[in-house]
């Protein structure tokens, strides 16, 4: 146990979800009888969720400063709709449709972004209210029907890491890739431990740095090796692609910017923050703005993917990226959640539905069972603030990088994220 804590930065409960995903993994990969990874089964189950996962970071950025949005569906539904007509009947070229649905995501952003900042609307009864409109939006100009996109189009939401160079039996960009990332993840951890000694700071041992990069590393390459053996024609997905750099950007956007301080400080507590000189309206217009953008592209993925735009696109979305966000460590209240948090607890979801469809179980059951994962997720994240630990997620990153919490007993709480960023925030000023 204490190599384990050692490990995992000396608290193994931050890691929660990473080992539910394992577990359900591995679980499913058992009693579907080796089903669950096959690489056509990898490849169609990043596919079939890459949009909700986009929504996910958006979304999670919403959550944090303390809103919700349920208008997510709507928009991406709407957006598609007038993408794939305005291509239909100006034949516009793809990459012009995708600029145009993503200016009208910027556009429906600030309408929605206004009202929630700048008239003081509560987020929900604003998305609430634009769910309907955007909805009968999207029915009003399709006029209920199907309208189908160019072959071209389709390559956001469906095309694949085209094949180059020798005949290898494997894609040999996605292997490039898969290089790159494993090779990337052994250079920012070393280099991370060097800038800790330097600086004097407790770093892990040796053997725990090691260990975690073997662990990791090979995470990487096995998924590199199922993307790059799919059937004829695939390879990594360029949807995973666009969610892959958005990752990176928002990641860094939250975590080491000072807008993404801000929105932490918004959501853990406007006044104090206010009182720190954060605009606090710039904020909520902005996390408002950035989340009907990036439901505009996550409209346009699912668009390409399915080869039509259709008047159900975009049912039900809000609720499975909210479930994302929550299961990956948000809290209800604001303040708290990360992105690679909500990419966890989106992949969470979506093993459990592609597992359960695997089984044969029905929608019925599915969404049953959804429905406890998500109320048991969010009670164990309570729990654990009850006993004075930090959010599962809201440490998880820190713990790869080796500064995770005391795991120690009589040892007093932490400040949480919210505490620090409003006190960094303060001597900024």
């Amino acid at each position: 146990m204490d190599a384990l804590k050692k490990l995992f930065g000396g608290n193994t409960r931050q890691f929660g979800m990473i080992f539910a995903l394992v577990a359900l993994i591995v679980l499913f990969q058992i009693l579907t009888g080796g089903l669950t990874l096959t690489p056509d089964n990898v490849i169609n189950l990043f596919n079939g969720n890459s949009y909700i996962l986009i929504l996910a970071i958006g979304m999670v950025l919403v959550i944090i400063a303390g809103h919700i949005d349920l208008s997510v569906g709507s928009v991406a539904a709407s957006v598609g709709i007038i993408v794939a007509i305005t291509m239909r009947d100006w034949h516009l070229p793809s990459g012009v449709g995708i600029l145009l649905g993503l200016i009208i995501g910027a556009v429906i952003g600030v309408w929605q972004g206004f009202w929630v900042a700048y008239v003081g609307i509560p987020a929900f009864i604003v998305t609430l209210a634009g769910m309907l409109l955007f909805r009968g939006l999207n029915q009003f100009i399709g006029q209920s029907n199907t309208v189908p996109v160019p072959k071209d189009f389709t390559y956001i939401g469906a095309g694949y890491l085209p094949e180059i160079g020798p005949d290898t039996g494997y894609n040999n960009l996605t292997l490039l890739l898969g290089l790159i990332g494993a090779a990337a993840v052994v250079y920012f951890q070393l280099r991370a431990r060097r800038e800790a000694k330097a600086l004097g700071a407790e770093v892990p041992d040796q053997w725990v740095t090691v260990t975690r990069l073997v662990l990791i590393v090979a995470a990487i390459l096995y998924a590199t090796y199922l993307f790059a053996t799919g059937r004829p024609g695939t390879s990594f997905p360029i949807p995973g692609i666009i969610l892959g750099v958005l990752v990176l950007i928002y990641g860094f956007v939250s975590s080491k910017t000072i807008i993404g301080r801000h929105i932490y400080a918004v959501g853990g507590n406007r006044h104090a923050a206010e009182l720190s000189g954060v605009q606090s309206k710039k904020v909520n217009f902005l996390v408002m703005m950035n989340m009907a953008v990036l439901a505009a592209l996550a409209g346009m993925v699912f668009v390409g993917r399915s080869t039509a735009s259709g008047p159900f696109d975009g049912t039900g979305w809000e609720l499975d990226a909210i479930a994302a966000v929550f299961i990956g460590g948000a809290a209800v209240t604001g303040g708290v959640g990360t992105v690679i948090g909500s990419i966890v607890g989106g992949l969470v979801m979506a093993v459990l539905n592609n597992g359960l469809q695997l089984l044969g179980v029905g929608a019925d059951l599915t969404q049953m069972i959804k429905g406890i994962v998500l109320l048991l997720a969010v009670a164990f994240d309570v729990y654990s603030k009850i006993q004075g630990r930090p959010s599962i997620v809201g440490l998880l990153m820190r713990g790869i990088g080796g500064n995770g919490g005391n795991g120690n007993r009589g040892v007093p709480a932490q400040p949480d994220e919210t505490t620090k960023t409003t006190e960094v925030l303060a001597r900024e000023s």
